[in-house]
């Protein structure tokens, strides 16, 4: 069931508006927590970091001191914090989640992580009177701040309803069922992304060898046998030579973990995956936990001693705008 995300207006009366509450305020946090304020929901924010809500704070979010406190002024809270270790910390700490008042609260997690752990969280927080979702988010840092990125929602037919608004902020609803299966689509969504990323720059680096120069093996790829979401949109990452830093090789080898335990768990083969595990951890060794998730190329580019720069105005993902900013 595809549910298209509309260009966000208004349409109800602020004054039954549901007040929300955002729980990480990374980079793909924070444009998450922009849209929600864009769409003029009562905003409270929290972080490790009081510094990362400055901004938001001073657009209109009101800054909350710990995951209790904010869970006790909101309506529905949306985390979005590094993975599983994080979001338990998030719920179960003592001064977390589920330490405040969740009867007829809503919980949407957007965070990678473990189905396991989060059907075993939403339980918890549905015996204290709250609805769970999870909501796990693919695309790029661009897609979240646009507005646009698509989110694969588990949960019941009541707990989705609740909060669908807040989720047309964020961006484009696909539900694949109860809660949990979010976090299912999102691994193995995450599984092909990884191998498309870990294998491109082979052929990107072959065809240069062989004479095919960069960009013109770029245009003639697009829309045949062989195109993806990492061609299309990542490509462009490698011409300019910083690899997409917005999404940190640390972060995928993160989901390439949660992908193995969920493999190890239901005991399929995954000779690819654990290639392409093996090219992001040489990535991490050779580049550090920061460089970003594009150095799997750049990697099959040293070794061959060439590069892959293309000259052009290709804008970074951390660079794009939301329509109602000025360009």
């Amino acid at each position: 069931m595809f549910i298209k995300r509309k260009e966000f207006e208004v349409t109800h009366s602020l004054i039954s508006m549901k007040k929300v509450g955002v729980i990480g305020l990374g980079n793909m946090g924070s444009a998450v927590a922009k849209n929600i304020l864009r769409a003029n929901f009562p905003l409270s924010v929290y972080d490790i970091r009081k510094e990362a809500s400055d901004k938001l704070v001073k657009a209109g979010a009101v800054w909350k001191n710990s995951p209790k406190e904010l869970v006790n002024e909101v309506d529905i809270v949306v985390s979005m914090v590094f993975g599983p270790k994080e979001i338990e910390t998030v719920m179960k700490n003592d001064d977390g989640i589920l330490q405040g008042n969740c009867n007829h609260k809503s919980w949407i997690d957007l965070t990678t992580s473990s189905p396991t752990l989060m059907r075993n969280l939403a339980k918890e927080f549905e015996s204290l009177g709250g609805f769970a979702v999870d909501a796990p988010v693919t695309g790029s840092l661009d897609a979240a701040i646009r507005g646009d990125m698509i989110m694969f929602v588990g949960g019941t037919d009541e707990a989705v309803k609740n909060v669908k608004e807040v989720l047309q902020a964020i961006g484009e609803i696909r539900r694949v069922g109860d809660y949990g299966n979010g976090y299912v689509a999102k691994l193995v969504n995450n599984q092909l992304w990884k191998i498309n990323a870990a294998a491109i720059g082979e052929a990107m680096v072959l065809a240069k060898k062989a004479g095919l120069e960069p960009n013109l093996w770029w245009e003639v790829m697009k829309g045949g046998a062989a195109d993806s979401f990492v061609l299309q949109h990542d490509v462009p990452s490698i011409f300019a030579g910083h690899y997409d830093p917005s999404f940190r090789v640390e972060l995928a080898l993160k989901d390439l973990d949660l992908i193995q335990d969920l493999i190890k768990e239901y005991g399929t083969r995954s000779e690819l995956t654990q290639a392409c595990h093996d090219r992001f951890q040489e990535a991490k060794d050779r580049y550090g936990k920061e460089a970003g998730e594009m150095t799997v190329c750049k990697l099959i580019e040293e070794d061959a001693n060439i590069n892959l720069r293309v000259k052009g105005n290709w804008t970074a993902p951390w660079e794009v705008k939301h329509s109602s900013e000025d360009t």
